[in-house]
């Protein structure tokens, strides 16, 4: 019969001392053994001291049970530990009469070593990737970076080239300007970036509404700064002007990538470790531009075509920084997604996945372009030329915090916000306004044969607003019962409703 493990200790505790000499002289004998073996004992020395690598025996060991060659011992295990995915005991030496000895700790190895190949991956990993990956990010995170390392290997390349035409622009290689004047112009280039820098940091909100669109719109600017440098190899005389040029525009990409650097990568991280995602993605696009400046020496010796180098790799860059800005999956609905989301739920009744969503964004829908379709938080002057059209249509809106109208000579819808409007009233006319887009348009067909019948018929009359006064109701119908089922659909994806960027503008109504 099997006793516990509590019990064979209190009984050897109570036994202890009729079992004193008996024990002494087996670890005589143990230790007289060792003496005759001075090679074994030097190679378990060597384990036990220095921590060196011994096999793993069976599973026994694995899971930290005491094998058959301690029990004999005097060295006794006291815990297992694994650290980084590798696994240690812990083992202390008892003196003859079974108390440990003072500093006696020893650590052993269960690990074999590792090749070198694995020993420089796992070292490269701890500088590229954050600590946890890949449960610590998003899916989305692995191809942003893949663009990213991409979009700075062809940046880090172009920076050879541009730097060497502006240093031989200056007259640094050829000796054509005395030092002193040489390091006036490039401290004049220099402070005339820092001076771009300041006045386009005033855009504020902006770099969180469209995010994606600054981002792609900075790298756009840092290509074309580039390129300004490239030219001032063919008109060396126009050096400061087309210097402090490139340089304004390249800090202005500046401040939009920097800008934008930190909403990004918070919509990577999964827990607390910002941080690390942001230190680890830096590290990335070190080492990336540090690999595209060591290939770019390597090219410009062989004095390559400098139009063709560039081209190919500002085709390389702009791709790379498209599909790096594509690959970023947001949580919050900008005006961009926004009208990806209402125009799906209108046609299907469903609202796209994030990731879907984010795909469908249109990139190029720069926030200062003035061609939107709709326009929330517009002024009364803008939406109405005929106060008979107000008057009309202000009663469907009476127990709502905003008007919905459109403008048949602009061709634009507009929601005018009313001074008590919140956070939700603000969606809800936005998605009121994309709502009358859609019914105006589905009657564009039929209008426009309506406009080539009247145009057979010498006529030129041009609808007004009252006569888009059924699409007003019908919108109005259609708002009240389909909005909150919007809402919830749109939370079932996993859009953040409540933190919505729609970027209104702050004219409103009392």
């Amino acid at each position: 019969m099997k006793q516990s493990p509590n019990s064979n200790s209190n009984a050897t505790a109570q036994s202890l001392t009729s079992q004193e000499s008996r024990h002494l002289v087996r670890e005589t004998l143990r230790i007289s053994a060792n003496l005759a073996s001075n090679a074994g004992v030097s190679s378990s020395s060597s384990i036990v001291n220095d921590g060196a690598t011994i096999p793993l025996m069976d599973e026994n060991r694995r899971m930290g049970l005491v094998g058959e060659e301690f029990r004999e011992s005097s060295l006794k295990l006291l815990c297992c530990e694994e650290f980084d995915g590798r696994r240690w005991k812990y083992m202390a030496e008892k003196d003859p009469f079974g108390n440990f000895k003072n500093n006696s700790i020893r650590a052993l190895s269960l690990h074999t070593p590792r090749a070198p190949l694995d020993e420089l991956m796992s070292f490269v990993q701890s500088h590229v990737v954050p600590e946890g990956f890949p449960d610590c990010v998003t899916p989305s995170y692995v191809p942003y970076m893949t663009w990213r390392a991409l979009k700075h290997f062809f940046g880090g390349a172009m920076g050879v080239f541009t730097t060497q035409t502006l240093l031989s622009s200056v007259g640094v290689s050829r000796n054509r300007a005395t030092p002193g004047a040489v390091a006036i112009n490039w401290i004049l280039k220099d402070g005339a970036g820092r001076v771009g820098k300041m006045l386009f940091a005033r855009q504020g909100k902006k770099f969180d509404y469209d995010l994606k669109q600054m981002r792609f719109t900075g790298d756009l600017l840092l290509e074309l700064g580039s390129g300004v440098e490239l030219a001032t190899a063919a008109v060396p005389h126009l050096f400061l002007p087309l210097a402090c040029a490139a340089n304004v525009l390249k800090n202005v990409g500046a401040v939009t990538s920097t800008s934008t650097r930190t909403p990004i990568y918070k919509a990577f991280a999964k827990g607390e470790n910002i941080g690390d995602v942001t230190a680890k993605g830096e590290s990335v696009g070190n080492i990336a531009d540090l690999l595209g400046t060591g290939l770019s020496i390597v090219i410009s010796k062989r004095n390559p075509s400098l139009v063709t180098t560039f081209a190919l790799l500002s085709c390389g860059y702009i791709f790379s920084s498209y599909k790096e800005v594509k690959s970023v999956v947001l949580h919050t609905l900008n005006r961009a997604r926004f009208s990806v989301a209402v125009d799906s739920f209108l046609k299907t009744g469903q609202v796209p996945s994030l990731q879907e969503g984010n795909m469908q964004e249109n990139i190029f829908s720069f926030p200062w372009l003035k061609d939107r379709p709709v326009v929330l938080g517009s002024r009364f002057k803008d939406a109405f030329q005929d106060p008979g059209a107000y008057l009309a249509i202000e009663p469907l809106f009476e127990k709502e915090r905003y008007i919905v109208t459109y403008n048949p000579s602009k061709g634009k819808v507009y929601a005018l916000l009313k001074d008590q409007a919140k956070s939700d009233d603000i969606l809800k006319a936005a998605f009121h306004a994309h709502v009358l887009l859609h019914f105006i348009h589905s009657s564009n067909n039929s209008r426009s044969s309506s406009r080539s019948q009247q145009e057979h018929g010498d006529s030129n009359l041009m609808p007004t607003t009252t006569d888009f006064e059924p699409y007003f109701a019908d919108s109005c119908k259609m708002v009240s019962t389909s909005y909150g089922h919007f809402k919830n659909k749109a939370a079932e994806q996993g859009w953040r409703m409540s933190e919505s960027l729609l970027n209104p503008g702050r004219a409103r109504l009392y």
